[in-house]
């Protein structure tokens, strides 16, 4: 994956962990911290792919 893809799934994971959090059920909520955390893990690896390149 290129750095552009890691950073627009990032941004959709972090979105959707958002929404999730919001819900009444508390799983649906862990899993939405998840999520996000997934998010935030793949938008970082967009940034270190931008500053090295994709070769990595």
């Amino acid at each position: 994956m290129g750095e552009l893809t890691d950073k627009i799934k990032g941004n959709a994971n972090e979105a959707a962990g958002k929404l999730k959090q919001q819900s009444n059920d508390p799983a649906t909520r862990e899993e939405g911290a998840a999520q996000e955390g997934k998010g935030k893990a793949q938008q970082f690896a967009g940034k270190v792919k931008g500053a090295l390149g994709d070769d990595i």
